[in-house]
């Protein structure tokens, strides 16, 4: 079976499928740990161990690593879907035509918005002892 322009895009079709399949992963292993609380569901079956990874098999590892193997499926499937293919390779199109800047341009450029911040940041700080003053000395007449 080919896949749908398999030439096209490629960078971006993988950068996907990774960034989805660790999301995935992430969620059953989240999921895994809120079902080894549950007692009923953390004691091991016939105890059964993976050795390699030290994980007891039970009923909380079967429904993680189900739900694992069922989100892999579904996004090897989503990933050759047509519209998702045409996407990912026009955005890889787009990233391509991009003008990256150089190394000293972003080091100009983050000292710039460095000072500003600090700049700003000098600005709201007085004002907030200006205004503070202000005020109460308006509430209560003296400072």
């Amino acid at each position: 079976m080919t896949t749908y322009k398999e030439e096209q895009g490629r960078l971006a079709r993988m950068f996907a499928f990774w960034a989805v399949a660790f999301m995935i992963l992430f969620g059953c292993n989240w999921l895994h740990g809120m079902l080894v609380r549950a007692s009923s569901l953390r004691e091991p079956i016939a105890g059964l161990r993976i050795p390699v990874a030290g994980v007891d098999v039970n009923i909380a590892f079967l429904i993680s690593f189900a739900l694992f193997v069922l989100g892999m499926v579904w996004l090897v499937r989503w990933s050759k879907k047509e519209k998702i293919v045409d996407l990912l390779a026009d955005t890889e199109a787009e990233l391509r035509k991009v003008t990256w800047p150089t190394t000293q341009e972003v080091v100009n450029s983050s000292i710039v918005v460095i000072v500003f911040v600090l700049v700003l940041l000098g600005f709201l700080a007085g004002a907030d002892v200006v205004l503070g003053r202000v005020i109460t000395y308006l509430i209560f007449g003296a400072v």
